[in-house]
């Protein structure tokens, strides 16, 4: 368990700088910088909480890993998505994903 915590978190680190990226790219670096960070902030939360629901099945399938990154990804992404406006909804979809990758990365390595 601790290790696909570790992993679940700093894959989300690391994919939160993939965010820092595109959303600065999009809504610009100077002067957005605490949504920015609250943006990286936002993946590695997601991070540990995948990283935590390792024994949680939601379909008995192989496809459990993307469906529960899938479910996980969107109930986080949609945190910051709503106490932000709704200012970036590409966000919101990369979430999603990365949610998805997340769980994929912590369940494979872990």
């Amino acid at each position: 368990m601790k290790r696909r915590l570790a992993i679940g978190i700093l894959t989300g680190a690391f994919l939160g700088i993939f965010c820092i990226v595109g959303v600065g790219l999009r809504i610009g670096f100077a002067g957005n910088e605490l949504f920015l960070f609250s943006m990286w902030y936002n993946r590695v939360v997601m991070g540990l909480v995948i990283g935590l629901a390792g024994g949680l099945q939601l379909v008995d399938s192989k496809y459990n890993v993307y469906v529960r990154g899938l479910l996980l990804g969107l109930m986080v992404s949609a945190a910051v998505t709503f106490t932000s406006e709704f200012r970036d909804w590409p966000s919101f979809a990369a979430g999603v994903a990365y949610g998805v990758i997340i769980d994929w990365v912590a369940t494979r390595y872990s």
